[in-house]
């Protein structure tokens, strides 16, 4: 009961999120527009769903490539990066567990064929691998629009000084009009 309450609240969260977005304010228009993916993927950040805040990346570049969806890519990267970090500091392992477990279960055969692993490794493979990634996707930003791509890292930077210990639970709020 309590799981299908969370659905319903994060559903009915998400279809606001989705329309309070479009409602900007009147007059101004924003380099980076919200999409209706972005919109998900910073769901997914505040739920901890990592891999769907991923793949909704992936979604928003597959349908309109721009230097602005590599970044929010590579914003996911590596506040999963950042958010592994954290909970290792505070020892936290079952959580890793729980992580890497989000990022590995991809169908219903994972059930019955699940991934394995222990969570100090699991860390250790994921950190790099969204590493290397976020590398790749920063690149390939800058390719597409340096400019664009310099303003939206001055943005983030000033989000995680603003909220250093929850910064991976979201996207800045600029990138949210």
């Amino acid at each position: 009961m309590v799981c299908r309450r969370t659905f319903i609240a994060l559903f009915a969260l998400l279809v606001f999120l989705g329309h309070g977005a479009a409602s900007a304010e009147s007059g101004q228009v924003s380099a980076v527009t919200t999409h209706p993916t972005l919109a998900k993927a910073n769901l997914f950040l505040a739920a901890g769903d990592y891999r769907r805040a991923l793949e909704a990346c992936q979604r928003t570049i597959d349908d309109a490539p721009s230097a602005a969806h590599y970044i929010h890519l590579t914003y996911v990267y590596q506040a999963i990066d950042a958010y592994l970090e954290h909970l290792s500091q505070e020892e936290r392992w079952m959580a890793v567990e729980h992580l890497y477990l989000n990022l590995a279960y991809r169908d219903t055969e994972d059930l019955v064929d699940p991934p394995g692993g222990l969570a100090r490794m699991a860390k250790e493979m994921i950190q790099a691998s969204v590493r290397q990634q976020s590398d790749v996707s920063a690149a390939m930003a800058n390719r597409l629009d340096k400019a664009e791509s310099d303003r939206l890292w001055v943005e983030q930077t000033q989000w995680r000084a603003a909220n250093p210990k929850t910064w991976w639970q979201g996207m800045p709020a600029a990138w949210m009009r």
